[in-house]
């Protein structure tokens, strides 16, 4: 049994529509009973990392009140540095959609991405993912949903892009992974809306992910 640990929802991402999206992918691959999840907070985050899960799953942006004055984040570098230490003595970790907000580019944590979110448009579009052609880690993927557009900064040269984004604002990268230390990373920016997050191609993509961040 793999043991997979997740910190869901904030301010601008309701947990229980990622809750959803998490189920359903972990049902997809829990037909022979081979994964366990435990969603937590990140007053806990430290302490099960000691436990030394299979994979970490993050959805949750670093600021804890973004429309007040004095925001407020909950990622000290110590946190960070933890992080960073337990995948790379073999733990896994996906970093999805807000995952990859408003994190310190300087910290370990974004640092052992190798990429970050930099901006998104403010009125939502409809966005085609696609994996790269030659890029089946994940398996072939297509699909279009109405969704925050999120554009990235990725070194591409040191991680494995395979999903890609395009919508009337542009283009991105939306999906890469690689290994870091003994740890696997992935890295996944999509989806923001409810409809999105449960598309059905959108869950086996994410299933996927989960598969390979956790060694399943």
């Amino acid at each position: 049994m793999k043991r997979i640990v997740a910190l869901l929802g904030d301010y601008y991402h309701p947990k229980e529509w990622s809750t959803a999206a998490l189920n359903m992918a972990l049902s997809l691959l829990n037909k022979e009973e081979k994964l366990e999840c435990k969603i937590i907070e990140t007053s806990q985050i430290q302490e099960e990392l000691s436990k030394k899960p299979d994979a970490v799953i993050l959805f949750k942006e670093d600021r804890l009140n973004p429309t007040d004055e004095n925001v407020e984040t909950w990622m000290t570098e110590d946190v960070a540095e933890a992080i960073a230490q337990y995948v790379n003595q073999g733990g896994g970790w996906l970093a999805w959609h807000s995952g990859l907000a408003s994190y310190s580019i300087e910290s370990s944590y974004t640092k052992m991405l190798k990429g970050h979110f930099e901006y998104h448009p403010v009125k939502h579009a409809q966005v085609k993912y696609t994996s790269l052609e030659g890029n089946d880690l994940f398996g072939p993927v297509s699909f279009e949903i109405l969704d925050e557009h999120y554009f990235v900064k990725v070194d591409e040269e040191n991680t494995n892009v395979f999903l890609k984004s395009q919508s009337v604002d542009g283009n991105s990268i939306a999906g890469w992974s690689h290994h870091y230390g003994e740890g696997r990373v992935c890295c996944l920016t999509p989806a923001h809306n409810q409809e999105g997050l449960v598309h059905e191609e959108f869950i086996k993509i994410l299933a996927s992910t989960i598969e390979w961040v956790s060694g399943t």
